[in-house]
């Protein structure tokens, strides 16, 4: 009995599923089955391409940052280090 980890696609290969799934003539369900994925992952990667475009795809299991949600990121953390050493100082 062996047993699959999950397979991973490189952002080119995403890319290039997505772009032939929208060619006129082509199903969905035929570059699926030509390239060896579900149908339902080209249809989540379509999604995540129309939503993020150039972001989309990149790498690591993690969708790339804007630079205000970074801004945000930066600054929720400060905060958070900050009322740590609020409380610290609070305490008797």
């Amino acid at each position: 009995m062996s047993v699959q980890g999950r397979r991973k696609y490189d952002p080119e290969f995403k890319r290039n599923a997505v772009r032939l799934s929208e060619e006129a003539g082509r199903t969905v369900h035929k570059v699926a089955e030509n390239l060896g994925v579900g149908s339902a992952l080209i249809y989540r990667w379509r999604q995540q391409e129309r939503e993020h475009s150039e972001l989309a795809f990149p790498g690591a299991g993690k969708m790339a940052l804007t630079q205000d949600q970074k801004r945000i990121r930066a600054l929720e953390k400060q905060l958070k280090d900050t009322e740590m050493e609020r409380d610290v100082l609070k305490k008797p």
